[in-house]
């Protein structure tokens, strides 16, 4: 019986994921990556490096907290990197890895199909309000 390489393992192991399965992992990536905050800041940051006090202004509506708690998640699954100058005050930048830039034209398709469709949608969330 020919054994398998770590290679040959961890190769098998990323066939074998499927997000339909509860314990996939690729599941829970799912699941950070939908959430509205991800999305918004990740496409805020389509354009460069930004500091966290941009970003908080051009995210409307999202609080200090969601927006550290997103970033953190965002830089630990290496979606997001997080630049400290030290200076007075300190300086924070937030940039895209090259794995995040990967997912930009996802989420600005994303983000822009919503933008074009919202209408549509309001329009048929009336509609079947209306039937209840």
């Amino acid at each position: 019986m020919p054994t398998e390489t770590a290679a040959e393992k961890r190769a098998a192991a990323r066939l074998a994921y499927d997000a339909y399965l509860a314990k996939c992992p690729s599941r829970r990536l799912l699941t950070t990556l939908t959430d509205k905050w991800v999305s918004l800041i990740l496409t805020a940051l389509a354009g460069g490096s930004q500091r966290y006090s941009e970003l908080a202004r051009t995210i409307a509506g999202v609080s200090q907290k969601m927006l550290t708690q997103t970033l953190r998640g965002l830089e630990r699954d290496g979606l997001v990197a997080r630049t400290v100058t030290v200076s007075v005050p300190v300086r924070v930048d937030y940039e895209l890895t090259p794995l995040g830039q990967t997912l930009l034209p996802l989420m600005t398709a994303i983000k822009e199909w919503a933008e074009v469709h919202i209408e549509d949608v309001e329009a048929a969330r009336s509609r079947y309000d209306s039937q209840l």
